[in-house]
């Protein structure tokens, strides 16, 4: 069963995207998504390479974001990728069944398309604004994710959704009420002690 929650690493540098890793993951948290966009290969490596070996000490999933011959390289546990990044049946390809693949998506549409395209997760948003993602796309709020989660019943389809974007500790037990699988997480983690026990209905 895939975790709850998830954390979406921050940090314009490999030092401060290992802190916040780090940080994460000795808060409690067991899956790790390793965003760290417009970088080289050679900065890149290095970092991934440690994340694996911090997840696996926590027992943590291990995700990369975007970068799927990376991933293979680096045999990471799957690979989240955008709706205008690689697409899901050639990233299949190359990372072969057994690895998680997860997708974005913002819309209804979007989450058909995403599950005809068989990913294992989709991480559906924004919740409300955030700052950390470029071109942000209208956000959803609890009545968006409602009303997505009550026309998946209509069209009797399922998927693992995560709500996504700017979320507050406050903000997920009303989410998680709307029909979502679970939260992803970004700023929540990396400004915070909080405990991620803490953060979900045990």
């Amino acid at each position: 069963m895939q975790n709850k929650l998830q954390y979406i690493s921050q940090g314009n540098t490999s030092v401060e995207q290992l802190k916040n890793i780090q940080h994460a993951l000795e808060n409690g948290c067991k899956w790790i998504q390793l965003r760290w966009k417009n970088v080289s290969e050679k900065e890149f490596m290095p970092v991934a390479m440690r994340v694996k070996e911090l997840c696996k000490r926590h027992g943590a999933t291990f995700i990369i974001n975007d970068y799927v011959e990376w991933a293979k390289t680096i045999d990471a546990d799957g690979i989240h990728l955008g709706l205008d990044d690689t697409r899901i049946a050639e990233a299949r390809k190359i990372l072969g069944e057994h690895k998680i693949i997860g997708g974005t998506a913002n819309t209804f549409q979007d989450v058909l398309q995403r599950i005809d395209e068989q990913c294992d997760y989709i991480g559906l948003g924004p919740f409300r604004f955030t700052s950390t993602k470029d071109n942000l796309s209208p956000v959803l709020g609890l009545e968006g994710y409602t009303s997505i989660s009550k026309q998946l019943q209509v069209a009797e389809k399922q998927a693992k959704i995560y709500a996504i974007g700017g979320i507050r500790s406050e903000d997920i037990p009303f989410i998680l009420e709307t029909g979502v699988y679970g939260i992803a997480v970004s700023g929540l983690l990396t400004h915070t002690n909080i405990q991620v026990k803490d953060l979900l209905p045990q």
